[in-house]
């Protein structure tokens, strides 16, 4: 399969922390009388789906069938990113909503296509919302060719383990996307996608390629998992499978404008590609040129299938 499938009949199912990318963009001309800082003049808002939100949608502009499960609160961002995803279209949203917490926020100030600054607002969802959502998980899965757990360390995914075992149960592909140092929760999973300093936090640092396809090898064998493909920035990606040599792909990237949300992008292609039937090898290579893509536009954003035809084209 050298050319890209056609995902049509591609079905994925996310589950994980979504939150609101909430873009403030203005000028800054001037520095703060108060204090030592700049003062934006704010001339636009945007908001944008993060997180989970943005695996599912990179996944629906890649033509495929997306399905994805998270927890919101009852408030207006919340409201916004039901209404953002809906506007989209190629999402089925089940977003539970819970009245003990505040949906996740990331709000970046931006001037002149430079962040200024990031302020994050969160909470922890409920262990009865946590509950029912894995119920709907259980009902979806059958119809799911490929299941991404997407992790960003905000609470939605507190029964991760008894979903990377339902999903192998049912001999589906399971592609994780870690958080933290506690990486034995992801054990069992097909594939896990850490970047290279979240694999450097739970491996170590490594002295050659040699060393860090070791520490990749043990991790892998230690969580039970088929493969494990590591980010490396300027570096490319790194795909580490049992009795495979290492097979890594250099970075497609023409200008590297803004990496926020890439990991997305990544993991999103993965599971589109696998749920086509493709390899892995073939869906690192995909997942690589999407990449290559993403980094060059501002803030979280998504790779179509067309924009990948012309990158492979040009």
């Amino acid at each position: 399969m050298s050319e890209l499938p056609s995902f049509d009949n591609a079905r994925v199912l996310v589950v994980g922390d979504v939150m609101l990318d909430r873009y403030w963009f203005g000028d800054v001309e001037r520095i703060s009388p108060e204090a030592p800082v700049p003062v934006l003049k704010v001339a636009r808002v945007e908001d944008r789906p993060g997180g989970a939100a943005n695996v599912a949608r990179n996944i629906a502009a890649l033509g495929a069938q997306c399905t994805l499960l998270s927890v919101i609160g009852n408030d207006e961002q919340g409201n916004s990113l039901e209404k953002l995803l809906a506007d989209q279209g190629g999402v089925e949203a089940l977003l539970h909503r819970d009245d003990t917490i505040a949906t996740t926020i990331k709000l970046r100030a931006i001037a002149r296509q430079q962040q200024l600054l990031r302020i994050d607002f969160e909470t922890q969802p409920s262990h009865e919302v946590l509950n029912a959502k894995l119920e709907d998980y259980r009902n979806k899965l059958p119809q799911a060719d490929a299941v991404v757990l997407s992790d960003y360390g905000k609470g939605g995914l507190a029964h991760i383990e008894k979903m990377i075992a339902l999903a192998r149960e049912a001999g589906k592909p399971v592609l994780v996307d870690p958080k933290g140092e506690e990486y034995a929760r992801y054990k069992g999973a097909t594939l896990l996608t850490p970047n290279r300093s979240e694999f450097r936090q739970v491996a170590g640092s490594w002295k050659s390629e040699e060393d860090l396809t070791a520490r990749a090898q043990k991790l892998r064998e230690e969580l039970q998992l088929e493969a494990l493909l590591v980010t490396r920035s300027e570096d490319g990606m790194s795909l580490y499978r049992a009795g495979q040599p290492a097979l890594t792909e250099p970075v497609h990237a023409r200008e590297v404008f803004d990496v926020s949300g890439a990991g997305d992008t990544v993991i999103a292609t993965l599971a589109a590609m696998l749920a086509a039937g493709a390899d892995l090898p073939q869906a690192m290579r995909m997942a690589n040129r999407a990449a290559g893509i993403v980094v060059g536009k501002l803030g979280t954003a998504v790779v179509s299938r067309e924009e990948i035809i012309q990158d492979m084209n040009g």
